[in-house]
């Protein structure tokens, strides 16, 4: 096959950087957090994702210091509420670049929900979820170790809301939850559906001969 190939240090020499296309499409890290003004911030973050399960440990990587970060900092916790379908326009004007004092939630039309564990609200609308103290903050370096101005943020899952109406038989229901995904382009996502699951069961070990 012909290969495209390219250093992305200098260019990738194609009409749009495939690397997000690429490695995605990305589960959305829309997160909640309060300022020290107790100001209520909500964003979406194009790179997010689980990196642990016992104990449940999820990241986002904010580029540039941003209000969330600042507020993740000084407070220590913040919350991932899951973008659906139906909450797609919301979401996307959390996106808008902000003065600090702006609260998202009203912005967007959206209902802040108390959290139990954190004083981080979270959103009333969204069917899932995760109430999160930080355990890391780091800031990425290239190879050579010279420091990139990108923050990741990890954070303990300490408290978990899932909305009785996404489990089906006591089993979370991620088709009917209406998941959507950020993808490569300018404004492509994409949603998930039943249309798109399969299954595949793990090998068993081969049984050890006598």
């Amino acid at each position: 096959m012909s290969i495209h190939f390219y250093e992305p240090r200098h260019g990738h020499g194609l009409p749009h950087d495939p690397f997000n296309a690429i490695v995605g499409p990305r589960p959305i890290g829309w997160i909640s957090s309060l300022s020290q003004a107790e100001v209520p911030n909500l964003a979406p973050y194009s790179f997010f994702n689980a990196f642990n399960y016992v104990p449940p440990i999820v990241g986002f990587a904010s580029i540039g210091e941003k209000d969330t970060l600042r507020n993740v900092r000084a407070s220590g916790e913040f919350v991932w509420n899951l973008a659906t379908g139906a909450l797609a326009e919301a979401m996307n004007i959390t996106c808008a670049a902000v003065a600090p004092e702006i609260d998202e939630f009203a912005l967007a039309g959206l209902t802040r929900a108390p959290s139990r564990l954190v004083r981080a609200p979270r959103v009333a609308e969204s069917p899932v979820a995760f109430e999160c103290r930080v355990t890391q903050i780091v800031q990425l370096q290239r190879a050579d170790g010279q420091a990139v101005p990108t923050w990741l943020v990890l954070g303990e899952v300490v408290g978990v809301h899932i909305a009785q109406a996404s489990l089906k038989d006591g089993i979370y229901d991620t088709a009917a939850a209406g998941h959507i995904l950020r993808a490569g382009g300018p404004a492509d996502y994409f949603s998930v559906g039943p249309e798109q699951l399969f299954r595949m069961f793990r090998p068993r070990p081969a049984s050890t001969p006598d």
